[in-house]
């Protein structure tokens, strides 16, 4: 049998195969591999067979949801993700959220998944601090807490840390500068406090110095992975960066490479303002009188550039 022969043969075997007579195991595992959207947009409109297995408790064990950049979806994802929550029946153990979210969800969250263990808030601008703070009292078996680039104040992101002293792995991550004037150990100082229980540490973008990592180092003493990455006041020199070496088994440098994390790690905005700052000093602009009186009147108007 040539290549074509064999190619047309499973073809045909393909397009005989009956996959609505897949063992039910077989079925779940295959929607598992699906996300959220793929399953309530189109997976669950396959069949009534497919419909009815969609609603299975065990494949929303985890959900993971992402609104790029559509506020206008900002409502329909929510009640897609209000649909999942019913759909696990309480048995939800993941939950990652970019780009959308509300305090009356994440208090839903809360109170219906008593057995969430991890849980990923990125860039949700609409859950407030002290509400998020309520949920988590609620969360007793909450293991992993990520919150990246939400705007929450030092002080209620330091009541935030606080209030989880038995995590495992932390996250928190914001947008480095390298203006000396914006560096805070307070943040460190919280977890240093806090998180004894701590394995994994990332605070990506963090403005502590080598003040806070001290701290952290003499406090988490189960830490076996750190990273430090966009955290421009740690300088890693002498016996602190010798430490780190022997006593974090996966550690990330402040200047290691960010490839692998999808948000914009440095605020060039104050970073040009310190860094330009000197050179703009002492320099003379014009007012506008003077201009107009450099230029003879003859400004140029919008309606001349096109």
């Amino acid at each position: 049998m040539d290549t074509t022969d064999s190619d047309q043969t499973l073809v045909e075997v393909a397009d005989s195969r009956n996959w609505l007579e897949l063992p039910r195991d077989v079925t779940l595992m295959i929607l598992m591999k699906l996300g959220t959207f793929e399953i309530l947009e189109t997976a669950q409109f396959v069949c009534k067979l497919w419909y009815n297995l969609c609603k299975d408790p065990s494949i929303w064990r985890v959900i993971k949801m992402q609104n790029l950049d559509e506020p206008e979806l900002e409502e329909k994802h929510q009640n897609m993700l209000y649909n999942a929550l019913d759909r696990s029946s309480g048995g939800l153990l993941s939950l990652d959220i970019e780009g959308f979210g509300s305090d009356q969800l994440i208090l839903c969250i809360a109170h219906r998944s008593n057995q969430l263990k991890h849980l990923r808030l990125a860039c949700c601008y609409s859950i407030s601090a002290d509400v998020l703070i309520e949920a988590l009292s609620k969360l007793s078996e909450l293991e992993e807490l990520e919150l990246t680039l939400c705007p929450f104040s030092a002080e209620k992101t330091r009541n935030i840390i606080r209030c989880c002293p038995f995590l495992k792995t932390f996250k928190l991550n914001e947008q480095g500068s390298r203006n000396p004037n914006l560096a805070c150990d307070d943040e460190a100082a919280s977890i240093a406090d806090s998180m004894h229980e701590l394995r994994h540490l990332q605070l990506i973008g963090n403005s502590m110095t080598n003040e806070g990592l001290k701290a952290i180092l003499d406090n988490c003493p189960h830490l076996q992975s750190l990273d430090l990455r966009a955290c421009f006041h740690v300088d890693l020199v002498g016996d602190l960066r010798e430490r780190c070496a022997q006593q974090i088994k996966n550690f990330r440098h402040p200047y290691d490479a960010t490839d692998d994390y999808n948000f914009l790690t440095t605020d060039y905005d104050s970073d040009f303002d310190e860094i330009y700052a000197d050179e703009y000093d002492g320099m003379d602009f014009l007012s506008d009188d003077e201009y107009y009186e450099f230029s003879d009147d003859d400004a140029l108007s919008s309606e001349d550039y096109f």
